[in-house]
């Protein structure tokens, strides 16, 4: 509860409270990191190669570890 007049809290990056981001917000920010930091990042679900797929998981996969709370192939 807040007293009426006191001052807001300060803002964090550490509050729990997100914004929403949209499909087009998230394209921007792709697009962005791609132009100023060589930096692609693609949704493995928009890639239509099958092979090329399962190459980018394997890597990220090696790179950075399984990712959370996805069941894949039944494990």
């Amino acid at each position: 509860m807040r007293l009426p007049g006191a001052p807001q809290p300060p803002r964090s990056c550490l509050d729990m409270v997100r914004s929403a981001t949209d499909a087009a917000t998230l394209d921007a920010f792709r697009r962005r990191a791609w132009h100023e930091q060589g930096i692609a990042a693609l949704p493995v679900a928009e890639i239509t190669d099958a092979w090329l797929r399962q190459a980018i998981t394997n890597e990220a996969t090696r790179r950075w570890g399984p990712r959370n709370g996805r069941q894949t192939h039944g494990r």
